[in-house]
């Protein structure tokens, strides 16, 4: 049954079509053009439509309100054979919630919750690097029970010019080859990518340490998002790259 998937995020919408349990094609676009009339998800929508007329449904999470309210009416508009689905954490989701309040958690993270249990099972850490950088925990005994938000490599990035006056915009490249800086743009590129590494490194220490006690299993590490790939050269523990696990 092919279904329409949708991520709304702060800064991109990511969006596919998933059948047979595997990702036919993704997408993505910025989530303030939802409703662009030119650019946005209505003439997206005609077209994967056009490619795919065998989707029988829709399906999305989203983290951001008024994109919600955009969204909702092009889904309903397609008249597709079955309703459309909102991740919420009301509904059933394949995985136990163990949070204490879940009306707080973000869709996206329970999107990644149930996607890690059902594809590679419990216990599991997610971690998703995108506009922040989220740690979601799912374990045997408790299901999914937390996690972790900090920053993400772009907000790291944009800070430090905007909260000073002399350090310049980075440009897009992530490439690192030397720990001591020759140049203030090769200093800051360090203090970021190596340093974010380091972050996320030293957040998985922390939860496996707490989790450790507890008898829980040795979790699998599951890695998600936009800026995933830093993990290669920063993260000493094995983990699993999911591009579109969300």
């Amino acid at each position: 049954m092919p279904l329409l998937c949708i991520d709304i995020g702060n800064t991109h919408t990511h969006y596919g079509v998933v059948a047979t349990g595997a990702t036919v094609f993704q997408r993505a676009m910025a989530t303030r053009l939802l409703d662009d009339a030119r650019d946005g998800f209505g003439p997206a929508l005609a077209q994967i439509l056009a490619g795919h007329p065998a989707i029988e449904g829709a399906a999305f999470c989203s983290v951001v309100p008024t994109a919600t309210e955009k969204l909702s009416p092009l889904l309903a508009a397609l008249k597709l054979p079955r309703p459309v689905f909102q991740l919420t954490y009301e509904k059933k989701l394949g995985v136990r919630i163990g949070y204490p309040r879940p009306k707080e958690i973000g869709a996206d993270r329970l999107a990644n919750a149930a996607g890690a249990h059902a594809l590679f099972g419990s216990p599991a850490i997610v971690i998703d690097l995108g506009t922040a950088v989220t740690f979601d925990i799912i374990t045997q005994s408790r299901g999914y029970e937390g996690g972790i938000i900090a920053p993400g490599v772009e907000v790291m990035r944009r800070y430090l010019h905007e909260q000073t006056a002399l350090l310049p915009v980075l440009d897009d490249s992530l490439e690192v080859t030397r720990a001591i800086g020759q140049s203030t743009v090769e200093a800051m590129r360090i203090g970021t990518v190596v340093g974010f590494g380091g972050m996320i490194q030293a957040l998985l220490d922390a939860v496996l340490a707490e989790l450790a006690p507890r008898g829980e299993p040795l979790p699998r590490v599951l890695a998600t998002g936009s800026s995933a790939a830093l993990l290669d050269k920063t993260l000493r523990h094995p983990f699993t790259p999911v591009p579109d696990l969300t």
